[in-house]
């Protein structure tokens, strides 16, 4: 476990228990911006887009620009 992670629950448990579901609604809110910084779509087409791009025709060409 990391430090911060440790220091987290530390202080977690050093709070009443009636603000915990405070607490874990915002590590949802947290996650959520996350999500929306990343969204699945991006990590889809990344897929797609080493077949078109990492091909033999590629690295030809790529390389012809070169000389």
């Amino acid at each position: 476990m990391t430090r911060v992670k440790e220091e987290i629950i530390s202080e977690l448990n050093g709070l009443p228990p009636r603000t915990h579901e405070e607490i874990l609604n915002f590590i949802r809110f947290l996650k959520s911006q996350r999500q929306k910084a990343f969204p699945d779509t991006a990590l889809a087409s990344e897929a797609v887009l080493r077949r078109d791009w990492l091909r033999p025709e590629e690295d030809e060409a790529w390389n012809a620009r070169k000389l």
